[in-house]
């Protein structure tokens, strides 16, 4: 990527633009690490509304921890996700996350989340079904180490706004990210950690009630991520879509190519 300074400050002028349009977007949704894990693999090649039927099942069967789909009979487990879509192969990798889990930090998520970020993101990455945007999913949202998640939306919108090509390599992009983003947390304050966004007034990104795992403590820096990837999501999900964009109403209309006031 060419004018890194540049696209720095580019990155951290959506993030303000985009949290003054819409807030906290309290992202991940769930009341455990463990759901946020469950979450991270389910959610691959399937919409979030799937992966939430499939997460109720879960909770409806008080399956949805370590324990649960540790004791639970794969048939059972795949005919509780299958809402989420690959069943069998999602189903197997839980199964094979609960193995590691055993393994490596005897059941233990604190114990894993203890260590070192780079370390438990190789391991994570040695586990079958586990790219890094799954690991890095798992890394932000349930263990609160600092990674960004890149996504698919962050590819299509910076392809779009002349930053990076859209088959631009995963490590570059969040390195990208990391780099824009650090200066900034130290804006955060504990008001816009714990204010509600108001989700009756129309479009308000991706944004979620607050949930325990959205309002666990974290360092300002992870905190950071956390919403400036839950907002790109609501960029997403809203206005940048796969076939066309539309970009009126859009927070970041002004920063498209030729388009900036």
């Amino acid at each position: 990527m060419d004018s890194s300074e540049h696209h720095n400050g580019e990155i951290r002028r959506y993030y303000d633009a985009l949290h003054r349009a819409w807030g906290p977007q309290h992202w991940w949704p769930a009341e455990t690490r463990f759901e946020v894990i469950c979450g991270a693999y389910l959610t691959q090649n399937t919409s979030w509304n799937n992966v939430e039927r499939a997460l109720e099942n879960l909770r409806a069967a008080k399956a949805l921890n370590v324990e649960g789909i540790r004791e639970m009979r794969l048939p059972r487990l795949q005919r509780l996700i299958r809402p989420s879509g690959y069943f069998r192969q999602k189903a197997q990798r839980l199964k094979m996350f609960i193995a590691f889990l055993d393994q490596r930090y005897n059941g233990s998520l604190d114990r894993m989340f203890a260590g070192n970020t780079e370390k438990l993101r190789a391991e994570l990455l040695e586990l079958n079904g586990v790219g890094p945007e799954t690991a890095d999913s798992i890394l932000l949202y349930a263990g609160n180490h600092p990674v960004f998640v890149v996504d698919t939306y962050t590819r299509r919108i910076l392809s779009r706004h002349g930053i990076a090509p859209e088959t631009s390599d995963y490590e570059e992009i969040r390195a990208l990210f990391q780099t824009a983003l650090e200066p900034v947390a130290h804006k955060l304050t504990d008001d816009r950690r714990e204010s509600i966004p108001d989700l009756e007034s129309g479009i308000s990104g991706a944004a979620h009630p607050p949930s325990a795992m959205s309002r666990s403590k974290r360092a300002p820096v992870v905190q950071i991520y956390n919403e400036m990837h839950g907002l790109i999501v609501g960029v997403g999900k809203n206005f940048c879509g796969k076939s066309q964009a539309k970009c009126d109403g859009c927070p970041l209309q002004p920063f498209l190519p030729g388009g900036k006031e």
